[in-house]
């Protein structure tokens, strides 16, 4: 089945499986004891350097894409999320992003759904 995604603030549902928050950084007005994870993989998100780069002036979709893809290569993070899809049956990715059509989390998503 194809790992989803989905904004933290959405409300959870049993249909999402294992809940996976996928940021860095802990999202805005998110109190940690309220909020329905099962796992925050933050090192699997772009660097702060790329997601600083890509939140500038000068953010380029298509490069920051091809600069995440380069980060995760080699990155045990990266390993460690496709080895917790093998465990799950369900699973979604769970981002704090407002933009729902360019995010690091449709990259993940592109990428483990190949």
């Amino acid at each position: 089945m194809p790992v989803k995604i989905k904004r933290i603030y959405e409300p959870s549902s049993k249909a999402d499986g294992y809940r996976i928050l996928i940021d860095r950084l802990w999202p805005r007005g998110i109190k940690k004891d309220e909020v329905d994870i099962d796992f925050w993989l933050k090192e699997v998100a772009p660097s702060t350097a790329l997601r600083k780069w890509i939140h500038g002036d000068n953010g380029d979709w298509q490069q920051f894409r091809l600069r995440y893809h380069d980060e995760l290569k080699d990155s045990s993070a990266f390993q460690q999320l496709k080895d917790l899809i093998d465990e799950h049956k369900t699973l979604t990715l769970l981002y704090a992003a407002k933009d729902e059509h360019q995010n690091h989390a449709l990259v993940l998503q592109e990428l483990v759904n190949k």
